[in-house]
């Protein structure tokens, strides 16, 4: 017997199905580096206390091609490099081409497990509302949560929510260096392709900035699991609406995303205690 068609309208969907939010979970990084280890040989080490993401790959590439970065040999992820570098007594490690707010959340996880203390995301975004010319940078202290990771993290709201701390550290830092960033919120979805007008619409109306790929479940993660992480959108294009568009800047922006993340993470390291 089928169930009734209001019944089958006012369902939840799975993604909102059967979620105990304060549930611990069965399978965990930690025992997944545990094993990875064991398989791979590789011994028990601490990763860099301040790590990046870099969706793009853009910075990962540049630090190899210009030898300043090793590839870390206590990093027992099996679906990605870490690789380590060093700037003005920083120890840094990033992890490149981890795209989209699954993958991005399955690294955090594992990077937190290993010993990271600060995780920087640096995610090229879509401009949503035209504040300037393309390349700039935003600090996100908010984003829409039009993808499935971060409800599984926390309960449905529109937004995740950035440490308001770190954001305003952040803020602090670039305008003291010369290099301010906008503050505000993006739209976080799981499908750039479907990035219709009547969506971009509704961002610019709620005065959303940019459109990008990780920072609300970024942010739900951080939040579930208390753990600091700071979400910037490098606006490097509209959406391809125009020609010459994706243009980032001298050296893919790389250069530029690493001062502003290098920025950030030495006031972090200047005022969190040892």
């Amino acid at each position: 017997m089928t169930a009734p068609m209001d019944d089958k309208i006012n369902r939840l969907p799975p993604i909102l199905r059967g979620k105990n939010h304060q549930a611990p979970s069965v399978f965990t990084p930690d025992a997944l580096l545990r094993e990875a280890r064991r398989q791979k040989g590789i011994g028990a080490g601490a990763v860099p206390e301040i790590c990046i993401l870099d969706p793009d790959g853009d910075i990962v590439r540049h630090l190899i091609a210009t030898g300043r970065s090793r590839r870390h040999p206590h990093w027992a992820c099996y679906h990605t490099d870490l690789n380590a570098f060093e700037h003005k007594g920083l120890s840094c490690g990033v992890v490149g081409c981890a795209v989209g707010a699954a993958f991005a959340v399955l690294v955090a996880e594992e990077l937190f497990a290993s010993g990271c203390k600060l995780l920087i995301s640096m995610t090229s975004a879509g401009q949503i509302a035209p504040a300037q010319t393309p390349p700039y940078f935003i600090i996100i202290d908010r984003a829409l949560r039009d993808e499935g990771t971060s409800y599984h993290y926390l309960p449905p709201a529109d937004y995740s929510i950035a440490d308001a701390r770190l954001t305003r550290l952040a803020e602090e830092a670039l305008d003291a260096a010369g290099a301010p960033a906008q503050v505000g919120a993006a739209w976080t979805t799981d499908a750039p392709f479907r990035e219709t007008a009547e969506a971009i619409g509704a961002a610019q109306a709620a005065g959303i900035l940019a459109v990008e790929m990780e920072a609300a479940a970024l942010y739900a993660f951080a939040a579930a699991r208390k753990q600091p992480v700071l979400c910037f959108a490098h606006v490097t294009n509209q959406m391809g609406r125009i020609e010459g568009d994706f243009e980032k800047g001298a050296l893919d922006g790389a250069e530029e995303s690493l001062n502003v993340i290098l920025t950030v993470a030495q006031r972090w390291r200047d005022q969190t205690p040892p």
